[in-house]
């Protein structure tokens, strides 16, 4: 078991202390912050607290995070959309609202488990006994490709190429308002946010990124997009399109609730992906159309125009 000190801020003050907890721990949701206080693990001068603690301002907490158990992944039985598969490599089109791996609060259902019963055990082991050949990931909300590595000599040459940036990724989103120029880059670092841990955000002290936006349609308060990827930061083009000021329509996390488009997560499919084959070196060049729920989007947004 390890413990985390939290001592609150000014603006902290009154803030309900589940809030305040899945605020400042990374990947804590509400729930389970609140199982944490049930159980008594989140003290106050070795005092557990009870859940309807409000924070005082400046008050240091200490919040007792127990070993997870396990996670493993099994083998489930679920549809995939294969869009290429051979001996070294399998391009899948996930569909939105599919994790890609297990994690807690997703133990199972996930891409791995699919791949896992649809490959047995032609996987690499380089992602682990969670990841097995995940060589990149896809947000749950996001839809469109993503590809699986089936050995150790795959999944390296390919983690490669994503490094060398010969792995190219090219998304389509649709966001808030209306872009002022057809095509540009936003090159700005992206690191975790200092106000809210469960977020990303464009830091001084963040990692390089880059990603290039060209607009293909604007409708009356959203705009059509094509993103390519230079680098592949955690949740980089809604990031970057928040950045300027146009977050992802449907995103609950970097845009804003109510943002008229009915959306239940973001717009963003990743459509097209290209990468040198490992074992042959041909290039290969895989596309995957737009999923219904985006085509009916746009359909709605041009009867609107």
């Amino acid at each position: 078991m390890k413990t985390i000190l939290l001592t609150a801020a000014p603006e902290d003050e009154n803030k309900r202390l589940d809030i305040f907890l899945s605020d400042k721990v990374i990947n804590l949701t509400r729930s389970a912050a609140q199982r944490l206080i049930e159980d008594g693990h989140v003290l106050l001068r070795e005092c557990p607290l009870k859940k309807n603690h409000r924070v005082g301002a400046e008050e240091t907490i200490l919040v007792e995070m127990p070993d997870p158990a396990p996670i493993e992944a099994a083998p489930q039985e679920i549809p995939l959309d294969i869009v290429y598969e051979d001996e070294d490599v399998a391009v899948i089109d996930k569909p939105r609202g599919m994790v890609v791996h297990p994690a807690p609060g997703n133990p199972d259902g996930t891409l791995v488990n699919a791949i896992l019963a649809h490959c047995g055990k032609s996987l690499s082991g380089v992602g682990g006994a969670v990841r097995p050949g995940i060589v990149h990931r896809i947000d749950k909300d996001t839809s469109g490709l993503l590809i699986v590595a089936k050995n150790d000599r795959a999944h390296l040459r390919l983690s490669a190429q994503l490094k060398d940036h010969t792995l190219a990724r090219v998304y389509e989103a649709v966001v808030l308002g209306n872009l002022k120029e057809d095509r540009g880059t936003v090159s700005a670092p992206i690191g975790r946010s200092p106000k809210n841990r469960k977020k990303m955000a464009v830091v001084a002290d963040g990692r390089s990124a880059v990603t290039h936006y060209e607009v293909i349609a604007r409708y009356p308060g959203f705009t059509h997009v094509r993103c390519r990827l230079e680098t592949g930061r955690t949740h980089q083009i809604r990031v970057h399109m928040a950045y300027l000021g146009h977050p992802l329509a449907g995103d609950p996390l970097y845009g804003r609730k109510n943002d008229g488009s009915g959306l239940q997560g973001q717009c963003l499919h990743a459509k097209e992906l290209t990468f040198i084959h490992p074992a042959t070196g041909e290039t290969m060049r895989l596309i995957a159309p737009l999923p219904a729920w985006f085509t009916v989007f746009l359909e709605r947004l041009a009867r609107h125009d």
